[in-house]
């Protein structure tokens, strides 16, 4: 699996990785725990390649953010259940250049949970190409919706109008 792959839902914890699609949406798979679930197209969709942390200058990417905590060799200092002055002193030693002020304490309790979760699965020193997105999800926010025909058997047909067609009615009785 690869970086690009992976899938944050909002409103649904955990990451996931798409498995196929139907016309309704997506069929995903939990990295936790294996199950399957359908995320409708007009749902939320967020991949991990276009999440950042904010910092003094830009926003640094995601994956050279989990690539820092790799490197760094400071796995077994994480502790996600640790206070939020601990998490954030951590993290302030992983990436100094972070702005503080518009991260917060959920946001590294996060990314610090996302880390152990894709750990041993995901390369985070795998270059990707800005325009090598999956294609599944870029098509899903970019597709139209889909609208249905209306079958010529009911109602007048175009020439005619409404009084004038050949429809029997009921006799009263």
């Amino acid at each position: 699996m690869e970086f690009k792959d992976v899938l944050s839902v909002p409103g649904m914890s955990g990451l996931y990785k798409i498995v196929g699609n139907n016309k309704s949406g997506f069929i995903v798979e939990s990295l936790i725990d294996g199950k399957r679930s359908l995320i409708n197209s007009s749902q939320r969709i967020m991949t991990l390649i276009d999440i950042g942390v904010y910092s003094s200058d830009e926003e640094i990417p995601l994956q050279k953010v989990f690539s820092r905590i790799e490197s760094s060799g400071n796995d077994s200092e994480i502790n996600i259940k640790a206070s939020p002055a601990d998490i954030r002193s951590l993290f302030a030693r992983l990436i100094p250049e972070y702005d503080a002020d518009r991260v917060y304490d959920s946001d590294i309790k996060k990314i610090f949970s996302w880390y152990l979760l894709l750990k041993g699965k995901v390369d985070f020193n795998k270059e990707v190409e800005s325009g090598d997105v999956n294609e599944a999800v870029a098509a899903s926010q970019n597709a139209e919706k889909h609208i249905p025909k209306i079958h010529e058997g009911h109602g007048p047909k175009a020439d005619q109008h409404a009084k004038t067609t050949s429809a029997r009615t009921r006799k009263k009785v």
